[in-house]
C-alpha cells in the first residue's frame, strides 16, 4: 500500500513538473514572437502610464468640404517633450514641430521656416498626440472600456470640450497590446480626425 502511495505521489510530481516546464516553454516561444500574454487591465495600464513613445501614423482630417491626409512621425520624450515631423504630403515634408516647457517651435529648412512661440498655452490640447487622449480618458467622468473581437476600445467624453472634439475612442490590439487607431468625433458622433498607428513603440513606467 505504501509503495502504491509513493508511486502515485511520484507520478503526480512528474506531471506537475512537466506542466510547469511546458508552460515556461510556451511563454518563451511567445515572447520570442513578441506575443506576450497580458490581461486587458495590464495592457490598458501600460498605455495610460507610459513614459515615452515613438510612432509613425497616418492622420485623416475630415471637414464639411474635403479631407486631408498626413503621415507623421511622433516622439514623446520624458519631461513633457514632444517632437512631430511631417513625412507626407511632399509640399510640407520635413516640417518639424517641437514642444517643450510651454514652448513651441516650427522649422522646415526647405521652406526656410523657423518660428518659436513662447508660453504656448495649447501644448496639452494637441489632439494628434496620444498623450492628449490619455489625459482626457483619465479626467473624463464618462470614460469606459470594452473588449470586442480581440480589440480593447477605450471611450471617453471630453470635459469642457468644444463641439468639434467631444468624443474620443482609442482601439488597442489584444495580441500586441499596442494602439491601432484613434478617433475624434464631434457632438453628433461624426468622425473628424482618424489616426491610424502604422508603427508604435511604448516605454512604460510600469
Amino acid at each position: 500500500m505504501k509503495k502504491k502511495i509513493i508511486f502515485i505521489t511520484l507520478i503526480i510530481g512528474i506531471i506537475i513538473l512537466l506542466a510547469i516546464f511546458l508552460q515556461n516553454d510556451y511563454k518563451k516561444r511567445n515572447m520570442g514572437n513578441n506575443i506576450i500574454s497580458k490581461t486587458t487591465e495590464e495592457m490598458v495600464e501600460t498605455i495610460l502610464n507610459m513614459k515615452s513613445y515613438e510612432a509613425k501614423l497616418s492622420v485623416k482630417i475630415i471637414s464639411n468640404k474635403n479631407e486631408h491626409t498626413y503621415v507623421l512621425e511622433q516622439k514623446k520624450l520624458e519631461d513633457k517633450k514632444y517632437r512631430q515631423e511631417v513625412l507626407e504630403p511632399s509640399n510640407i515634408q520635413g516640417t518639424i514641430i517641437n514642444y517643450e516647457e510651454n514652448k513651441l517651435s516650427i522649422e522646415n529648412t526647405k521652406l526656410n521656416l523657423n518660428k518659436i512661440y513662447e508660453n504656448y498655452p495649447y501644448l496639452t490640447q494637441n489632439e494628434l498626440l496620444l498623450d492628449a487622449f490619455i489625459q482626457d480618458y483619465k479626467t473624463g467622468k464618462n470614460s469606459s472600456m470594452q473588449e470586442i473581437n480581440g480589440e480593447i476600445i477605450l471611450n471617453t467624453e471630453v470635459e469642457n470640450a468644444n463641439k468639434y472634439r467631444k468624443y474620443k475612442s482609442l482601439t488597442i490590439d489584444t495580441k500586441t497590446g499596442k494602439p491601432t487607431k484613434l478617433e475624434i468625433k464631434d457632438v453628433t458622433q461624426n468622425i473628424l480626425v482618424y489616426i491610424l498607428y502604422n508603427e508604435i513603440k511604448i516605454d512604460s513606467l510600469r
